[in-house]
């Protein structure tokens, strides 16, 4: 037996490793079962170049948990070791053996994943004591015992094993307890290691019988040692794909389309990834790629590692040229990686362009499903743009999909106002914007419908990039100021006669929780409706945008929603209201009127006096004058508003026509609309 201390530079190596070097402690099985499965790979390819010549017999990895010894033990039957190597590549940390043989046998080796060395010494961060008991599968070695405590003194020793390989057994510290629970193994086991190319077992599987589950002799492999994304496109199906994909994600739905990467210059790079159905909530879809290394998992958390939109797609990239490291800044920082992003990116984008040229059927079925996805490209990725606007699709509320040119030319003249701005018209929702619709496609215009999650910001990007466009939502405003032809026509009101209607309206406008409404006029064809709802495109959007982004919009977000109540001066149902209003009380008013424009008069004499005089020259009766004059003209306009209010509350038919401008808005909810129902009842 002989004795030494491990080269470290520090006894206090061991603390370092036992709570910084790996995040998550967890990550020691990862490197273990590496290990393992490394040994067995150098065994194969020793055997194919014929310098190992005994039968390789049964390779499989095992894993075992005795939890009455407190330990959990790693097996394999790979080339193990002599006592030299273990001085070599076990006493002397971060050496690695994986590099100096995959230099010595680089045409030949099969997949070297792990660094024997420095991933080995994570068992210390979970274990009170480790131990190696190893036999070399060079011809006439002895077999090894190796114990160490978690300090840099270790003790090696001559040994007797009956089988080729390694046993590393971990007697698990107090802290770590868990370790030693089956179910606790076998998450980690098919987390980390459900790929490998190995097979692993860990225990026997287990059938129901006789109300309990009962273990059978066949062994529980853990792993698909051949997983989709290591075999060549040209033997795969769809189905194959689809299967893999369930695999990935049990409970999930079929994928749209898959993307099979497989580069080999300037770096390596195998993978599948996966167009998933995009439901609601973004976030949900998000960390759904897995990275490997030579089929080891690194990680699931690729933000900041591919761009962010592709953390949409599920799926797998594995690459030698991503380092097997936990740390997810070195990984964001690696030179490989980001050509690798950009380079997914291109594939993402140019097989997409390659399934809408082939099957422009198929790909307008799957759009809504996937848009998300593309719009979420196109919007962060300028690249991705210049690829994706030749794909990229609208869809109006007639269900028909436009690549951007071809719906510049449906509508380019058609929708262009005098100004020769051309007018994109869009809803969110058909249904309750289903009559602003109808007015413009009786106009002969086409309406888009853009009801997605990043439509808001989608109108704004084409906005500009396209020359002399607008994107308006159809309920912004009446149609024929929305794309203005001519010059509108007037409204002939006289002052006191929109005085009048503004506060009869107003009057009878239902009070709504952060909404406010003001009374506009337009005089529009007789045919359209007297009175409809409008909501300005630009605040609208700011406040749309805001509740996605949150920051300096959220000032948006916080102001009331501002409706116009507009009334259309033409319609005979608005005449006659106003004639009836006039009837019933101008002779109650007209006193009022004629002394409120006295009070003005005066008020704007005294004003004139005032012009080029400081505050402190006015005479103070003068000051005191023009309040007792604002305030006389608030009393007499209180008192003409409540003669006015009084005609509007007795005369049903302005409330039904405010109720049904709400109700075409899906704005009559609750208890206005069941006095909106009566109401229409009583006057029928």
């Amino acid at each position: 037996m002989s004795k030494g201390n491990i080269g470290v530079t520090s006894a206090n190596i061991f603390p370092v490793i036992k709570k910084f070097l790996y995040s998550d402690h967890e990550i020691f099985l990862r490197e273990l079962v590496s290990n393992a499965v490394d040994a067995t790979q150098k065994l194969k390819t020793l055997a194919a170049v014929g310098e190992y010549k005994s039968e390789l017999g049964d390779l499989t990895v095992r894993v075992a948990v005795d939890k009455k010894k407190g330990t959990l033990t790693i097996s394999d039957h790979g080339i193990g070791m002599t006592a030299e190597e273990i001085e070599k590549y076990i006493n002397q940390i971060a050496f690695s053996g994986a590099e100096e043989f995959l230099e010595k046998y680089k045409n030949d080796a099969q997949a070297i994943i792990g660094h024997f060395g420095l991933g080995f010494y994570s068992s210390f961060m979970v274990s009170k004591k480790v131990e190696i008991f190893t036999q070399s599968s060079k011809e006439g070695a002895t077999a090894q015992h190796w114990s160490c405590k978690g300090d840099p003194e270790y003790t090696l020793e001559d040994s007797i094993k009956a089988d080729r390989g390694t046993d590393i057994v971990l007697h698990i510290d107090d802290e770590n307890k868990d370790f030693l629970e089956e179910s606790k193994i076998q998450e980690l086991l098919t987390k980390y290691c459900k790929f490998l190319p190995i097979e692993i077992a860990f225990g026997k599987k287990k059938e129901w019988k006789d109300g309990k589950n009962v273990e059978t002799e066949d062994d529980n492999i853990i792993n698909n040692t051949n997983p989709a994304w290591t075999r060549k496109p040209a033997d795969l199906k769809d189905e194959d794909y689809n299967a893999f994909y369930r695999e990935l994600n049990p409970m999930g739905e079929d994928p749209l389309f898959h993307i099979h990467l497989n580069v080999d210059y300037p770096f390596n790079l195998t993978g599948i990834l996966y167009f998933p159905k995009i439901k609601n909530n973004i976030d949900m879809q998000r960390n759904k790629i897995q990275l490997y290394c030579n089929q080891v998992y690194v990680t699931d958390h690729v933000e900041n590692i591919v761009p962010e939109y592709l953390t949409l797609l599920h799926g797998v990239i594995d690459s030698p040229d991503i380092p097997l490291n936990v740390s997810r800044s070195y990984l964001q920082s690696d030179g490989n990686v980001k050509k690798i992003s950009s380079h997914i990116t291109k594939k993402v984008a140019d097989r997409l362009a390659e399934i809408f040229k082939a099957d422009r059927t198929q790909f307008e079925e799957k759009w809504d499903n996937m848009k998300v996805f593309i719009q979420y490209g196109m919007l962060s990725d300028e690249k991705f743009y210049e690829k994706g606007e030749k794909f990229a699709l609208l869809k109006n509320v007639d269900g028909k999909y436009f690549t951007f040119d071809e719906y510049k030319t449906l509508v380019g003249e058609n929708q262009k106002d005098k100004n020769g701005d051309v007018i994109y018209l869009y809803a969110n929702n058909s249904d309750e914007q289903y009559s602003y619709i109808q007015h413009a496609q009786e106009k002969g215009y086409d309406v888009l419908i853009m009801d997605g999650q990043l439509d808001v910001h989608v109108v704004s990007q084409l906005e500009q990039k396209f020359e002399k466009t607008r994107f308006v939502r159809v309920d912004s405003d009446v149609i024929d100021k929305i794309i203005q032809k001519d010059d509108e026509s007037k409204v002939t009101l006289s002052n006191d006669q929109r005085d009048a209607l503004v506060t009869v309206f107003e009057s009878q406008v239902p009070v709504l929780e952060k909404t406010n409404f003001i009374i506009t006029f337009e005089q529009l064809a007789p045919t359209a409706n007297p009175v409809f709802v409008t909501q300005n495109e630009f605040m609208r959007r700011m406040k749309e945008m805001s509740s996605l982004q949150g920051g300096m919009m959220s000032f948006y977000g916080e102001m009331p929603d501002s409706y116009n109540l507009v009334v259309n001066t033409a319609h005979p149902i608005i005449e006659k209201l106003l004639g009836e209003e006039e009837a019933a009380c101008s002779a109650s008013v007209a006193p009022y009127i004629t002394e409120i424009a006295i009070a003005e008069n005066e008020k704007s004499t005294l004003k004139d006096n005032h012009k080029g005089k400081k505050d402190e020259e006015i005479p103070t009766e003068e000051k005191a004058q023009i309040e007792e004059l604002d305030k006389q003209i608030t009393e007499l306009t209180d008192k003409k508003k409540a003669v006015l209010k009084s005609f509007a509350t007795d005369n049903k038919q302005v409330r039904q026509l405010i109720d049904l401008a709400l109700l075409a808005n899906n704005m009559l909810k609750g208890e206005a609309l069941a006095n909106f129902v009566k109401r229409s009842v009583e006057l029928l």
